[in-house]
């Protein structure tokens, strides 16, 4: 494997962690050295390539985070906040690099991570790729040219086994957009509505969340407008490009210095 980085998969068992492992397999400058599972899971004690129904791999899969962690370099994280919280600490103590691509997380949540940032790389984000990376910048943007004259929505469509709502990338996106206008979201965000709920509030940041059948990630930034509307969208066809966005934010890490990183800095467009 030469420089191969060691890479491990935390929940390896979910629809998004054996995408992560496939992503890992199919990289000539990463090999994958652990995957974790909750403890009680079917898969915990089976070779992992086993348990996935093909050829063995060599890779056992483990209830011990803190064994799997040991041995990698990296570690890819979708898991829940809850364990995303415990992992961090786990990172910080094996100094290695944590990519974390879990949502849902509550603004104290996200900022129980920073102690962690002293000592490991983290790269956290609502959205691993490039494409979405590149909308939020472009929805900052727009936010910041055009007045409160322009509301904004932001609608997002997922597929039927999505847990949370609005979606990572959906808040992501309403961050930017609160940047661009120079207000917080918490302030701002309307991310409800149902009956009779009046007029619209000037200079709110709507959410709608549509949910139903394999939709693997829909957004649209809508600047609506009396007469006119402009509306920045991405469409994600294949899941996969989370999980390769998630190995190249790994290998973009190792080596690093310790801090708090997003995808904008592993892209170069941070800053």
């Amino acid at each position: 494997m030469g420089d191969a980085i060691r890479v491990a998969v935390l929940g390896g068992a979910g629809r998004m962690g054996q995408m992560l492992i496939r992503a890992v397999g199919e990289s000539d400058r990463a090999h994958l050295t652990g995957v974790t599972e909750r403890p009680g899971h079917a898969w915990i004690g089976r070779d992992l390539g086993e348990a996935m129904g093909g050829a063995a791999r060599g890779v056992v899969v483990s209830a011990d985070p803190l064994e799997v962690f040991a041995g990698a370099d990296a570690v890819l994280d979708f898991t829940t906040p809850e364990a995303t919280l415990e992992n961090a600490t786990l990172a910080a103590q094996a100094r290695c690099v944590h990519v974390i691509g879990t949502t849902g997380m509550t603004e104290a949540q996200v900022a129980a991570l920073a102690p962690a940032q002293r000592h490991a790389v983290q790269i956290r984000a609502g959205n691993m790729s490039l494409g979405v990376n590149l909308l939020t910048l472009l929805t900052k943007r727009v936010a910041a040219a055009l007045d409160a004259d322009f509301d904004i929505e932001i609608v997002e469509m997922h597929h039927r086994h999505k847990v949370d709502a609005p979606s990572g990338t959906a808040l992501m996106l309403g961050e930017a957009a609160a940047a661009g206008r120079g207000v917080r979201l918490a302030d701002a965000a309307d991310r409800g509505r149902d009956g009779q709920t009046g007029a619209r509030t000037r200079g709110d940041i709507g959410f709608a969340a549509l949910r139903g059948g394999d939709v693997a990630g829909e957004h649209d930034v809508i600047f609506a407008a009396d007469g006119e509307r402009i509306v920045l969208r991405h469409v994600a066809t294949d899941r996969m490009i989370f999980a390769r966005g998630a190995l190249k934010a790994a290998l973009w890490g190792h080596g690093r210095p310790p801090g708090g990183y997003d995808m904008l800095d592993v892209l170069g467009l941070g800053g």
